[in-house]
């Protein structure tokens, strides 16, 4: 009954939208360009992948100060966190793991090493440019990682002075300022910020079964979060080339609960360092050397633990012209990871380990009009495992100028990462497993884009991804890793957007049964509906409002619980007071639409 219910809402407001739109008002709209999908440029509505571009502008009108609430708004992506700002997040893609997710930012692989997740409650919404959304599997043209599809996140240009400050509920302050100056020959851009949270507690009194429970770790301490953060952009022309380099550097720290008011604490450091040389090699041959460093720290004296990980980069992507109709995308990378970790309580041991990848990948793309296709293909060889195979084709069909259809299948793999292969455990217990498979996996994919009027388009994707060899810790009595479960993901995306003159309307619909195909049980964290609505509006030539509508079904969790669903509702205003300067207000409300966690 729930799923019927947000079916018939979207499918509502899409087709209320339709019927109101106004033919004489046509909207013009202008295709925003991606680079992520095939490593090379090219528009949105020209790629064969699903991909969704969050703009500076949209950044700005969300009036948000958290990644997360941006991304919880986009079809098939699901996240879950341990509290409020800077506690753990985890960010699901089309139903499948964390760690299937690829994270770029400026084009450098920033996920751990040790656990092959990244940290996105440490990156400063203020620090980002634009986000591109790849949907699908695109391990064809990344390696490793890309099961679900790619997230990267593509750091802040200034172009004058920047000066923002803001404060929230639970004492969230937070501010930057920063300067640039761009020009035909190139330029510069430096921004620096800070921010601070009291926040509240990440646990609650009911988690404990009274008060004598040795398992109990709430405290009533505030759980707070402060970080630091750095963004640097910088490039150079050199006859036809431009010579570029980009930082981002965030550090900080956040307390969580532990049995222990004020003990529980871990201080992070994630850091991505990238330079690029590219341009035009001949007519019709454009090349692109990138060479990247990243760094994760996370440190946690509670549990007398430390662990870093690095990992360097050398890439070099071409794309090649065969004529107006066909291009070739081709090139190389190469990879080196380390991951450290020390242990003082003497339960567990220290470890030092490294590993190697490297990856030659081709696509060829072909245009014939209203038809056109690709097929890529890729091979890694990993000191560790060996050898890897991915491939992927795709097409498009225009039966009209307003409709375009699209079919596509791919497949995907994911390298066990450092922990997995190497920890020692925990005296013993949940140790690392040199002899791991990568996981695997292979997707199908359909998809409808439709321009319903001028104002109005529709947006279907339909998909099935198969992951086998997934890695869990349960081997033997001492739950080693070993490769085990398999994963079934099944499910719809539906997308829809109106336009008409200051208004606009934006719906994203998600129905999805992802699973662990062995057991048929659910897979964690991840709800079987999501439904999310975004109504704005300009007044006047200065101010802007809106409301943002997200809604949650239920989610199983570990121990057994079943985390209920849930509704939020935020309302957002902009003033703008001058022709550089902005106010902006936004407040969030939530409701439970099923009872709180209980046992299943």
């Amino acid at each position: 009954m729930y799923t019927k219910r947000i079916l018939l809402l979207a499918l509502g407001s899409a087709l209320a939208t339709s019927a109101h739109a106004d033919s004489h008002d046509p909207v013009v709209t202008i295709e925003p360009v991606e680079v992520t999908a095939t490593r090379v440029a090219e528009t949105v509505d020209a790629s064969l992948a699903d991909v969704t571009i969050i703009t500076r502008s949209d950044i700005v009108a969300s009036a948000s100060n958290d990644l997360i609430d941006l991304l919880r708004l986009e079809a098939g992506v699901d996240v879950s966190r341990s509290g409020g700002p800077g506690e753990q997040t985890s960010v699901f893609l089309r139903g499948t793991n964390a760690n299937h997710v690829l994270v770029l930012i400026d084009g450098v692989r920033v996920a751990s090493a040790n656990t092959g997740a990244f940290a996105f409650e440490n990156l400063p919404l203020d620090a980002i440019e634009r986000i591109e959304i790849v949907r699908g599997p695109r391990a064809s043209y990344w390696g490793s990682d890309a099961i679900g599809g790619v997230i990267q996140v593509f750091t802040r240009k200034l172009d004058g002075a920047h000066l923002a400050a803001s404060y929230g509920s639970y004492r969230d302050a937070d501010g930057s300022a920063g300067f640039g100056r761009w020009s035909d020959a190139g330029g510069f851009s430096a921004q620096f910020g800070a921010r601070h949270v009291g926040g509240f507690s990440a646990t609650n009194a009911g988690i404990c079964n009274g008060p004598d429970d040795p398992f109990c770790i709430f405290n009533p301490d505030d759980n707070g979060f402060h970080n630091r953060n750095a963004v640097v952009q910088g490039a150079y022309r050199l006859g036809t080339q431009t010579l570029s380099a980009s930082l981002l550097r965030s550090q900080g720290g956040e307390s969580f609960d532990n049995g222990n008011p004020g003990v529980g604490y871990s201080s992070t450091l994630d850091q991505a360092i990238g330079v690029n040389l590219e341009g035009p090699l001949a007519q019709g041959w454009n090349q692109r050397l990138s060479a990247g460093t990243s760094r994760e720290d996370l440190d946690t004296p509670a549990f007398g633990s430390s662990y870093r990980s690095t990992r360097e980069q050398l890439g070099w992507t071409n794309d090649i012209a065969l004529s107006t109709m066909q291009h070739v995308v081709a090139g190389t990378d190469l990879v080196h990871e380390r991951a450290v970790t020390i242990d003082t309580t003497g339960f567990g041991a220290p470890y030092d380990v490294a590993r190697d990848n490297a990856g030659v990948f081709a696509g060829w793309h072909a245009n014939t009009g209203a038809v056109d296709g690709e097929v890529s293909g890729r091979y890694d060889h990993n000191s560790d495992f060996g050898g890897a195979w991915s491939g992927s084709a795709a097409v498009g069909w225009r039966p009209a100028d307003t409709l375009r259809l699209t079919m596509s299948y791919g497949t995907a793999f994911r390298a066990p990462n450092l922990n997995e292969l190497y920890s020692p455990g925990y005296g013993g217990y949940f140790a690392g497993n040199p002899l791991l498979d990568p996981e695997r996996s292979h997707t199908a994919d359909a998809g409808l884009d439709w321009q319903l009027t001028a104002a109005n388009r529709l947006d279907l994707r339909a998909f099935s991804t198969r992951v086998h060899d997934l890695i869990d810790f349960s081997g033997g009595s001492t739950f080693q890793a070993i490769n085990i479960d398999h994963a079934a993901i099944d499910g719809v995306e539906l997308s829809h957007h109106w336009r008409s003159g200051s208004w606009s309307l934006d719906n994203e619909l998600t129905l999805q049964n992802p699973r662990n195909s062995d057991s048929g049980a659910q897979l964690l964290r991840r709800p079987k509906q999501k439904l999310s609505t975004v109504l704005g509006t300009a007044i006047g030539e200065r101010a802007n409002a809106g409301i943002e509508f997200v809604a949650s079904g239920k989610r199983d969790d570990v121990g057994g619980q079943t985390l209920g669903g849930y509704a939020l509702a935020n309302l957002r205003a902009t003033y703008a007071v001058g022709r550089s300067w902005a106010v902006a207000t936004t407040n969030w409300c939530m409701a439970t639409i099923r009872p709180g966690a209980r046992a299943t």
